[in-house]
């Protein structure tokens, strides 16, 4: 389950999707994210940027060790081309050219008739210019590019040709960073993938960047409705960029060292190493300050493909009476036992907030690299 919310920063709608018991820890506001303009070298620039933090990524191994940080902060994630996320029958003609074409929901349109898509303007430009309704859609499914046939219908009352289909180029949201690395800014955070709210999809990931974020309020999670921390954050103003969208988690290099200068890093934790027991996790459930709540593993998991690697659960009187347990935004908070980080707090279970699950911290790394 992802659930939206407003902030003073970002205009969303408030809806929730569930899946099965289990809630993503992580607040997502689906939202038109303006894109930067790049100075004249930007792309180059940025490019170089990106590289050198999936090379950093790539260095850091279960021997090394790393600060776990446990502050939120805002997420802003561009996608590859735009996503097709659902259909709209058109009053002109009474059916979706673009669900009758054979696309699909989740398909992410990269061209139009040959020409680059990069965003939602950009396929409304490249309508509104068209001359004639037979058109050629690049889309990627399924990691394979294949090209289909549209034709689109004119439509009078607005003086365009149109699909029928609603698209996403953009989220935003809040969550938790789990890790970073001192030596470089290399950083991990939420533990699993952002998903597009209307497909499920992973969000195939083009750019992005990482906020300043402030955490205004909790709405206390209770069996059967999960909570949430509510917060601002600034859209102008980056403190990081974004390389990896994995279903493990995202990650990326910090530019703002200021977010973790002298704090200390913790050696790492192997899966056999973890245990049932007694552990704390690190959360950012007010303001900007990150404190220790104590938790216990209640079972480990060997071998799991979903990720849920860990079952725990809440025992820190404080962090229950604040939260009532885990809530989304808390995704990403770092788990710590025996003076290991071990792993992160990844998703609630509905009908019991105290309760959520945690992947390991080698996991993470795995798909960093």
């Amino acid at each position: 389950m992802k659930r939206f919310f407003r902030s003073s920063n970002v205009k969303a709608a408030s809806r929730a999707l569930y899946a099965f018991c289990v809630a993503w820890a992580f607040l997502l506001v689906v939202s038109p994210v303006q894109q930067p303009a790049l100075p004249a070298n930007g792309a180059a620039t940025e490019l170089t940027a990106q590289q050198q933090a999936a090379a950093d990524l790539c260095q850091i191994d279960t021997g090394r060790r790393l600060i776990p940080l446990g502050r939120t902060t805002g997420i802003k994630l561009y996608s590859k081309g735009t996503m097709l996320v659902g259909f709209s029958d058109l009053d002109c003609c009474g059916y979706s050219p673009a669900q009758q074409a054979g696309l699909r929901e989740g398909d992410i349109i990269l061209a139009l008739n040959g020409c680059e898509i990069g965003s939602n303007e950009a396929l409304a430009a490249a309508l509104k210019a068209a001359e004639s309704p037979s058109m050629t859609l690049t889309v990627l499914r399924d990691d394979t590019t294949r090209e289909v046939r549209v034709r689109a219908v004119y439509d009078e009352a607005l003086g365009y040709y149109r699909i029928g289909a609603w698209i996403r180029d953009s989220i935003a949201g809040i969550g938790t960073i789990t890790f970073v690395d001192p030596d470089t800014g290399a950083f991990g955070a939420l533990g699993h993938g952002i998903c597009d709210t209307d497909t499920g999809d992973l969000v195939v990931l083009d750019s992005g960047s990482v906020m300043e974020s402030i955490v205004t309020d909790v709405i206390p999670g209770k069996s059967g409705t999960p909570g949430q921390l509510t917060g601002q954050f600034n859209l102008k103003e980056d403190q990081g960029i974004l390389v990896k969208n994995t279903d493990a988690g995202i990650f990326g290099k910090l530019d703002n060292a200021g977010l973790y200068a002298n704090q200390a890093a913790l050696p790492l934790a192997e899966a056999d190493e973890i245990k049932t027991g007694d552990a704390y996790i690190l959360s950012n459930v007010d303001g900007i300050t990150t404190e220790r709540y104590a938790i216990r593993i209640v079972k480990v998991f060997r071998d799991k493909e979903n990720r849920r690697d860990m079952l725990i659960e809440v025992t820190d009187s404080k962090l229950l009476q604040a939260t009532g347990g885990i809530v989304q935004g808390m995704s990403g908070s770092p788990i710590i036992q025996n003076g290991k980080l071990i792993g992160a707090v990844t998703h609630v279970l509905v009908n019991d907030p105290t309760r959520g699950y945690g992947i390991f911290i080698e996991n993470m790394l795995d798909a960093a690299g």
